[in-house]
C-alpha cells in the first residue's frame, strides 16, 4: 500500500509523544512488509522541511497553531498528485478533516478527544475551538471507519454519535527491550515515588505535589521524582514551595530513555492522576519496570491499570485518597511486591508487533480487502 499520515507532530519533534509513537511503530513495520509511507506533520525549530524517519517520508509545514490548515494546503500544492491507497488521520488534537480534501480512503486513528477536558488547559477561546472542531467529528467523518487504542476512547466516540461498528480497538504495543528490570522490586529500599509525562496541567501532576505532605508524614522518607517537562512546570515548582515539599521533589526535566528507565527502576511506586488518557502507555512502562501505580480512576486509565492487580485506582481529583493508595504501597512490602509482578505479567502481554498486525487488519478492512 501507499500510505499518507497526517499527524501534529512527528517522531523527531521536541514534543512527541504517545500518538506519535504509536503511529511510527504501526508506518515503520508497514514500510518494514514493503509499504510506502508519507508523514505530513507540523514544522518546528530547526526542522527540515523534508525528513525521513526508518523509511518513512516525512513533510513538513506550518506550526503548533495552525498546522490544521498548513497540512492541508501542503497536501494540496505537493501531494494530490500522487496516488494514495489509503489516508491515515491521527485525531489528536484539532481535526485535520481529510475526507472533506483528500483523494483516498481515510482511517481515523483516534488516542483519545479532549472534549470538556481541553479547557483545563487551554485558554477558553483555544479550549473553544478545539471543542467546537471535535463536535464536528461526526458529520465529517460519517462514512469513515475509526482505530481507537481504548474502549474508553470508543465509547466516547460513541457517545458522540459514531456508530459502534465503524470504531475497531486496537490496544498500544510496548518495547520489551526498552523496558525491563535492572533493580528488582524487592530490592529498592528507598521510597521514592515517580511521575512520568509531559507537565501541563491536564496531566495532573499538581494532583500529585498535593497528595504528598500526606504520604511524607506517613513515610518520612519518601521522595517525588517528576520525569517530564513542558509549560505547567513553572507553577508546579511554586506550588512545591508553597506546600513545604520543595526539598523532598525532584523535577528530572525530560530524561533520555536509558536514565528514564533508570528512574522507573528506582520507583517504588508510579503515580498517573490525570483526569483522561487515550490508554495510558506510561502505565504500562512502569509496569515493565517492576513498579506498580496509582492512578486515577479516568477513561483510559480504568483500561491500562487492573485494579489491586497491577497498581490501584482512586477516584480523580481525591488527593487523600491518592496520597492514602500511595502510603499503602510504600508501607506494605508484601502489596507492594505482588503489585508489582502483576504489572511484570501484564506489561509482558503488549508488544508493538501485535498491535502493527491487529491494526494492519483494520486498515485493510478500511480499504475493502480481506485481511490476510
Amino acid at each position: 500500500m501507499r500510505l499518507l499520515a497526517f499527524n501534529w507532530r512527528d517522531p523527531a519533534h521536541p514534543e512527541a509523544g504517545g500518538a506519535e509513537l504509536h503511529l511510527l511503530e504501526i508506518l515503520r513495520r508497514a514500510v518494514r512488509d514493503g509499504d510506502e509511507a508519507t508523514w505530513l506533520a507540523e514544522a518546528f525549530p530547526g526542522s527540515k522541511p523534508e525528513d525521513e524517519l526508518h523509511g518513512i517520508r516525512i513533510l513538513r509545514g506550518g506550526s503548533w497553531y495552525n498546522a490544521h490548515l498548513a497540512l492541508a494546503r501542503l497536501y494540496r500544492h505537493r501531494l494530490r498528485g500522487e496516488r494514495f491507497d489509503l489516508v491515515l488521520e491521527d485525531i489528536n488534537k484539532v481535526p485535520f478533516f481529510t475526507p472533506c480534501y483528500v483523494r483516498a480512503p481515510v482511517l481515523a486513528v483516534v488516542p483519545h478527544l479532549f472534549g470538556g477536558t481541553v479547557f483545563r488547559e487551554a485558554p477558553l477561546p483555544v479550549g473553544a475551538l478545539v471543542w467546537a472542531h471535535e463536535s464536528l467529528i461526526p458529520s465529517v467523518y460519517r462514512n469513515v471507519p475509526f482505530l481507537a487504542i481504548s474502549e474508553s476512547t470508543r465509547e466516547d466516540l460513541i457517545r458522540r454519535g459514531i456508530a459502534r461498528e465503524r470504531v475497531s480497538v486496537v490496544r498500544c504495543g510496548l518495547d520489551q527491550d526498552a523496558y525491563a528490570v535492572s533493580v528488582p522490586p524487592e530490592s529498592r529500599a528507598e521510597p521514592a515515588v515517580v511521575f512520568l509525562g509531559r507537565l501541563r496541567k491536564y496531566k495532573g501532576a499538581q494532583y500529585a505535589l498535593r497528595a504528598f505532605p500526606r504520604v511524607r508524614l506517613a513515610v518520612p522518607g519518601a521522595r517525588l521524582l517528576l520525569v517530564g517537562d513542558g509549560p505547567y512546570r513553572r507553577e508546579l515548582e511554586s506550588l512545591a514551595a508553597s506546600l513545604g515539599i520543595a526539598d523532598h521533589v525532584e523535577f528530572l526535566g525530560a530524561l533520555p530513555h536509558r536514565d528514564k528507565v533508570a528512574v522507573l527502576n528506582r520507583a517504588q511506586v508510579v503515580l498517573a492522576p490525570s483526569p483522561k488518557e487515550g490508554w495510558g502507555l506510561t502505565v504500562i512502562e512502569a509496569n515493565a519496570c517492576g513498579a506498580p501505580v496509582v492512578a486515577s480512576r479516568s477513561p483510559g486509565l480504568v483500561e491500562s491499570v487492573q485494579d489491586q492487580e497491577t497498581g490501584l485506582l482512586v477516584p480523580h481529583g481525591d488527593v487523600e485518597a491518592l496520597a492514602e493508595a500511595t502510603v499503602r504501597i510504600l508501607r506494605d512490602r508484601g502489596l507492594r511486591l505482588r503489585l508489582a509482578e502483576g504489572g511484570l505479567r501484564w506489561a509482558h502481554t503488549f508488544t508493538w508487533e501485535r498491535c502493527y498486525r491487529e491494526s494492519r487488519a483494520v486498515m485493510e478492512r478500511a480499504l475493502g480487502v480481506r485481511a490476510a
